[in-house]
């Protein structure tokens, strides 16, 4: 059973916990504005350049399950310093990478740790804090916060370091934070209690594989053809992966996914908003650094800046707003209303001329968008976890994270198909993007659809109970 005796050093964990969750979002946002320096330096084509943020967010992913798993089995903390120590060493390599391969290997790398960081952290805060429910609100509301902040901070330190120094330094940043985070970890950390069973590490394989074979059929079928061998093969072979991955939870004594989750109340409609949300925002966010530098003409810190408003309105409204309308109105209205606004922004962004001035054309689109982020990530979240059994409240955090990094790298892939189907890559004209950001805006109001469909609106919005954990325990 949980603990009811708070752990004096709990705020000192959560410091340390938020700055992981910072720099798990930090990673995937880094990236954008060095883009083109990267594709410049490497070598990388217009549509392959996607798999420098796609090689992340699969491995990252497809392993978050398989994170969750270890972190039950040998102790959160354990889990938790040995995600930081792979992203430090990843990072090292893909700073220096000098070719595709080895920069695609480290950034795979880098989503492999942040694989295993990411749901250890979520383990030891819901350990923490479970003896207070109130607690345990303002826990998870500063690490949600620091998701946001991690997209800040990313935007503008990409630009920065990229203009300042060099692109390299997007990646090798990470290093210094590892180092100290892995200091810092074991005298605060609680370490938790390892626990006797198995790890399926088969379902974990087939579904990586199956997401990566996904990504490359979609990315590839509008250069070589969509009836090409290459491209069915990928397809095809990706359901199989995926139907073996189905068939492995269903069977197996001790699955990553106990398949009877997905019965809990909104998990599953929740879930497909959440990967909706990912598969629009995350497009978005790739084409719109590409515009700002290769249309518009911004330089590396200029691109990075022209987003801070953008990332700055998110961490706001998230931590300002979003609860206070959650509490009013539920998670399904501001869901709902959240991805609608978003379709509208990125819509907006859609008609942007090269011509045009970015305080008219582009600021107020990417303000309109942000509103509409922010308004739809808390009550996805909460809808998620909210239906789960208090013992499965990890499992279900999982499965969301999972979701929305799933949806992030397929919709990347489908409206990089799209704009490659409709001249992405053959010019730098505005018009080339257009398709691009309507792709993204007609995921969106999909994603708003399925929730006005299929969600069930509780009277009140609740926050997801903790996992009963054990006691806080700082010796390995």
């Amino acid at each position: 059973m949980a603990s009811s005796t708070p752990d004096p050093r709990r705020w000192w964990a959560l410091a340390i916990i938020a700055v992981a969750q910072f720099v798990v979002i930090m990673d995937t946002s880094i990236i954008g504005v060095a883009l083109p320096e990267i594709q410049r330096a490497i070598g990388f084509s217009q549509p392959d350049l996607s798999w420098v943020f796609n090689a992340y967010v699969i491995a990252f992913g497809g392993l978050l399950l398989l994170g969750g798993r270890l972190a039950d089995l040998f102790g959160a903390r354990r889990v938790f310093m040995g995600g930081f120590a792979i992203l430090g060493a990843a990072s090292l390599l893909t700073g220096f990478a000098s070719s595709e391969p080895v920069l695609l290997a480290g950034r795979a790398l880098q989503g492999i740790g942040s694989a295993l960081i990411a749901p250890a952290a979520l383990t030891m805060l819901m350990t923490l804090f479970s003896h207070d429910p109130q607690e345990l609100t303002k826990a998870l509301a500063l690490y949600g916060a620091a998701a946001p902040a991690g997209g800040t901070a990313g935007v503008f330190l990409g630009g920065v370091l990229t203009s300042s120094l060099d692109w390299r330094w997007v990646f090798l940043v990470n290093v210094p934070i590892a180092l100290a985070v892995l200091v810092a970890s074991r005298g605060v950390l609680p370490a938790g209690i390892r626990r006797a069973g198995r790890l399926d590490i088969a379902g974990a394989v087939a579904v990586t594989a199956a997401l990566s074979l996904a990504v490359l059929g979609i990315v590839r079928g509008p250069i070589v053809g969509w009836a090409a061998t290459e491209t069915i093969g990928a397809l095809a072979a990706a359901v199989t992966l995926f139907a073996i991955f189905i068939r492995l939870q269903s069977t197996k004594p001790e699955p990553l996914m106990r398949l009877g989750i997905w019965r809990a109340p909104n998990l599953a409609a929740a879930n497909i908003s959440m990967a909706l949300l990912g598969a629009a925002w995350i497009p978005t966010w790739f084409f719109l650094n590409l515009y700002l530098q290769q249309v518009l003409g911004f330089g590396a810190f200029d691109g990075g800046l022209a987003l801070v408003p953008m990332t700055l309105t998110i961490m706001v409204l998230m931590v300002g707003v979003t609860g206070r309308v959650v509490s009013r109105f539920g998670f399904k209205r501001p869901l709902i209303a959240g991805l609608v606004i978003l379709a509208g922004g990125i819509a907006w962004l859609s008609v942007a001329p090269a011509d045009g001035s970015y305080l008219s054309s582009i600021l107020p689109a990417t303000l309109v968008a942000a509103t509409g982020m922010s308004l739809a990530y808390i009550p996805a979240m909460l809808a998620a976890l909210g239906g789960a059994r208090p013992e499965e409240g990890g499992l279900a955090a999982g499965i969301v994270n999972t979701t929305y990094q799933g949806g992030s790298a397929l919709g990347l892939a489908v409206v990089t198909a799209v704009a490659t189907a409709s001249g992405f890559g053959s010019g730098a004209a505005a018009t080339t993007f257009g398709p691009a950001f309507l792709g993204a805006a007609a995921v969106a109001l999909v994603g708003a659809g399925v929730a006005a469909v299929a969600l069930r609106s509780p009277a009140s919005a609740t926050a997801p109970q903790a996992a009963p954990a054990g006691e806080p325990q700082f010796a390995d």
